[in-house]
């Protein structure tokens, strides 16, 4: 087992019968400040070329929100174009290493997922969830766009839905919604059901030929091959905005 442990949040992998086990945490809904956000896409490119993992399961700790997205802290903090793009990319660069890495990763799924934690459930190739997890694109109402987890949750819950999760930006989509767009395989009724359903299919996959599941990997990606260079000018787009007059405005409610 490896252990990154801050005050701004924590991140445990463990491996066990070819099966690693991602848990990230931060006291903030679980958020993401800048620095754990490289922690998991190092961690992901590293168990990328670790040879003794056939699979990846992505998770958060505790018993609410699965993550509320980037860290409003570090947004609020932001001051120029620079700062801004780096910001944004930390989500760009773990979805980055969730679409290169090569194992499958099944993301579990516990409850609430906004703005960025949308994009990591869509970025996992296979999703389920409890009935509790429901999901929010708020980044309109404060004066920004979801344009950098835009691509991965188009990419498995199509245009309308993305349009539809963007516009209606103050509204809760609940779990089966999300099921039925795309975003979860299934929706269990409590945490117990979803991590039996989660023992029981990666061990399977575990068991299954390595080299048949990294060649089904790069399959289910093709086509976002552009996205390095995609997901940059995204994060670019966002950097740019939040220096804006309307954003300072929108975010003015949230400053201490």
């Amino acid at each position: 087992m490896t252990t990154t442990n801050r005050p701004d949040g924590s991140l445990y992998t463990n491996i066990e019968n070819h099966i690693a086990t991602i848990e990230f945490g931060h006291p903030a809904s679980n958020s993401f400040p800048s620095v754990l956000l490289q922690r998991l896409t190092d961690e992901l490119n590293q168990l990328s070329d670790n040879n003794d993992v056939h699979v990846i399961v992505l998770k958060s700790e505790g018993e609410k929100a699965f993550c509320a997205g980037a860290s409003f802290t570090e947004l609020l903090a932001v001051s120029n174009l620079d700062e801004g793009a780096k910001f944004f990319s930390g989500f760009a660069n773990v979805i980055n290493a969730m679409r290169k890495c090569s194992k499958l990763i099944v993301g579990r799924i516990h409850g609430k997922a906004v703005g960025g934690g949308v994009g990591l459930a869509a970025a996992c190739d296979y999703a389920l969830a409890t009935e509790h997890s429901a999901i929010k694109l708020s980044e309109f109402t404060i004066g920004i766009g979801p344009f950098v987890i835009a691509p991965a949750v188009e990419r498995k819950m199509g245009v309308a839905a993305l349009a539809e999760m963007t516009i209606a930006a103050d509204e809760w989509k609940n779990a089966y919604w999300a099921k039925e767009k795309g975003l979860y395989a299934k929706v269990f009724d409590n945490v117990e059901d979803l991590d039996k359903e989660i023992d029981i299919l990666t061990s399977k996959l575990a068991g299954y030929n390595p080299e048949a599941l990294q060649a089904m990997k790069k399959v289910l990606w093709e086509g976002t091959e552009t996205w390095n260079t995609l997901l940059a000018d995204r994060a670019a787009i966002s950097g740019k905005l939040v220096l804006s007059d309307a954003t300072k405005k929108a975010l003015e409610p949230y400053r201490k």
